[in-house]
């Protein structure tokens, strides 16, 4: 991509996204994600109705009269995003594929880390690790990581979730919240092994991305498939009724899956649809997490 297109779709990306972060995000990101613990602030007189377990003796000794320790919450997280860039992300049959709403999402949760004063950094990954960007602070950083969102060209186009969420808990030593952004079509069996050893020592996060037409084969007669990630073909009689009701019985199998793999993990998720409002979905995720 020319550098001059490049920079339009960085800058048409940052508008919308940096708002949305901004006027909708903000507060309910900052309650949803918590920071690291409790730091002590400051001492103050006491005041009726404060909890006497705050009472610092030393101070009140002194001054002969109580007084309490202020606590802040320790706001700053690093978040990690593990972006599937597997050639599965290329499928679309509306007005947008998996990757245009993968990298809003992933702009979005990049911009509402910076305004909480959180690091932000990626992990791309196919079947392998493609792109590892360290997590940073700074309007250049999320910038930098944007531009790689639209312009990062994989060069494997097969899915290891499992390797990738390992290689997370390998490479960040720290507790950090981690985002899984993937359509997670992917039957590795160590998958919800690798998930659970994760979110044991991370906070893990599942967005996965499909699109409606995922779920169902039209009946539109002898349809030729490629395989987007093995890129082997295969032709589907779609007019058999068996046919696609065999495809629709995977699909809702699948989908109940992951959905028994994510609770078993203890990993929170929501289920985005290309074609639906992503916003109302993440507002909904992130409302359910400060409820915790």
């Amino acid at each position: 991509m020319e550098t001059t297109d490049l920079l339009k779709k960085v800058r048409k990306i940052e508008i919308k996204t940096r708002g949305l972060s901004r006027n909708i995000f903000a507060g309910e990101y900052h309650s949803a994600f918590k920071g690291r613990g409790m730091a002590f602030s400051e001492v103050r007189e006491y005041q009726f109705g404060d909890d006497i377990r705050n009472i610092d003796w030393n101070v009140t000794a002194r001054y002969s009269h109580p007084y309490v320790k202020i606590f802040e919450e320790e706001r700053e997280l690093t978040v990690m995003l593990l972006i599937d860039v597997s050639g599965s992300r290329d499928f679309g049959s509306f007005e947008k594929f998996k990757k245009n709403v993968i990298t809003e999402l992933s702009a979005i949760l990049s911009f509402s880390a910076i305004q909480n004063n959180d690091k932000i950094g990626v992990i791309f990954f196919s079947n392998t690790i493609e792109k590892f960007i360290p997590p940073k602070k700074g309007k250049s950083h999320i910038l930098r990581i944007i531009r790689e969102l639209i312009d990062f060209e994989p060069e494997n186009s097969e899915t290891d979730i499992t390797g990738a969420i390992r290689y997370l808990t390998n490479a960040i030593k720290k507790r950090c919240t981690a985002f899984v952004i993937s359509d997670f079509i992917d039957d590795n069996p160590g998958l919800e092994q690798s998930l659970s050893i994760a979110n044991n020592k991370h906070d893990v996060v599942a967005l996965k991305i499909y699109d409606e037409r995922e779920t169902e084969l039209p009946p539109i007669g002898m349809v030729k498939f490629k395989d987007a990630e093995t890129g082997e073909y295969v032709w589907v009689d779609s007019s058999s009724r068996r046919t696609r009701q065999i495809y629709s019985k995977w699909w809702l199998e699948h989908a109940k899956k992951m959905d028994v793999m994510f609770k078993k993990c203890g990993v929170d998720y929501v289920s985005i649809n290309t074609r639906e409002d992503y916003v109302r979905s993440l507002m909904t995720l992130f409302k359910k997490r400060a409820l915790k």
